[in-house]
């Protein structure tokens, strides 16, 4: 039998739809703490997108509510309000407040605040000194060679110098600027200065020796230091020193150098770089004469070794000629009886 054909869309009965449910109401906001976003301490608006980075939450700084006499002494007292407690109306800070925050500060911090201290003008010396070594530092090519010595012979050097004469004071300094002296006459070419027309090599060994003073650093110079012995070296170093320390020493006493000496080894540095004193062209840095344990022969002793670092202007001496120089200040140091030759 034939199949019933379907009725028409339109005879077809529309099923009602579920009508919708009303919306839940929208829970109230949760409460945030009132915080500002922060970024590289700066403050961030509402609108500002979070970038990548680092953002912190910073707390909101309470006002400080504080009477202008309370202000007044805090200022005069160097105490910071933010760690007092008011207790006048609505927390106003009172001049009682601050004296009590003196003597008893809060327990958040010392409810003091350490302010800066300028001591006194730069001096016309550390004013030069300041601008002398910039224009050393920024001008000036430099390299630098360090070398360790044995300092067993100069220990006994100077063991049998005060053996021999004790009224005679003779410092390892003393005896390590002779032997450098000794050392620039062989080697004039690291006695020598920059100009920009030629390189001059100087007939005489003038040595400045750094000498620390209340305003600065002054290099008082040893005339002729190749002539003299470590005694007269002394002498003479001592001599100047201390006119240099009363800011007695004439212009030409601290001036015209041909090489620079600078030891800390009396302030236990192992090492340290220094900065050339022109007109020179190099500087030696000296460390600390230290007893250490050394192997001799596969052999395990006690022995001496001093640091010496040169900081050498590339435009006049080059890196073999420095390490020459080296070789040669090393055989006297660790040989002294060649200085009698």
């Amino acid at each position: 039998e034939p199949k019933p054909e379907p009725e028409p869309a339109s005879a077809a009965k529309a099923e009602p739809k579920p009508a919708p449910k009303p919306a839940a109401p929208a829970p109230p906001p949760a409460e945030r703490p009132s915080l500002d976003r922060t970024w590289h301490g700066k403050v961030l608006g509402p609108e500002f997108q979070d970038p990548l980075g680092d953002i912190g939450y910073g707390r909101v700084q309470r006002r400080i509510i504080a009477s202008p006499l309370a202000r007044a002494v805090a200022a005069d007292k160097g105490v910071d309000l933010r760690h007092v407690t008011g207790t006048g109306p609505s927390g106003r800070i009172t001049r009682d407040d601050v004296e009590n925050a003196k003597s008893a500060p809060a327990s958040g911090g010392t409810g003091l605040v350490r302010r800066d201290t300028e001591v006194k003008r730069n001096s016309p010396m550390r004013k030069t000194i300041a601008r002398r070594l910039l224009e050393s530092h920024q001008d000036i090519p430099t390299f630098f060679l360090t070398a360790n010595f044995d300092m067993a012979g100069f220990v006994a050097w100077r063991t049998a110098i005060k053996a021999a004469r004790p009224d005679v004071k003779v410092s390892y300094n003393d005896m390590l600027t002779a032997c450098v002296a000794r050392a620039l006459r062989e080697h004039p070419q690291v006695n020598a200065s920059w100009d920009a027309k030629s390189i001059t090599q100087h007939g005489q060994v003038d040595i400045g020796i750094a000498v620390a003073l209340p305003d600065g650093l002054i290099t008082p110079v040893v005339r002729d230091a190749d002539l003299k012995s470590p005694a007269q070296i002394g002498t003479e170093i001592r001599e100047l020193a201390g006119r240099a320390k009363e800011g007695k020493l004439s212009e030409d006493e601290y001036q015209g150098n041909t090489f620079t000496i600078s030891n800390l080894g009396m302030y236990a540095i192992d090492e340290f770089t220094a900065i050339i004193n022109p007109p020179a062209s190099a500087i030696l840095a000296v460390g600390s004469l230290q007893q250490v344990p050394v192997v001799d022969n596969g052999q395990l002793s006690v022995g001496y070794r001093m640091k010496v670092t040169m900081t050498c202007d590339h435009r006049v001496i080059d890196g073999a000629t420095g390490a020459e120089f080296l070789k040669t200040l090393r055989s006297y140091v660790e040989s002294p009886a060649l200085m009698l030759l």
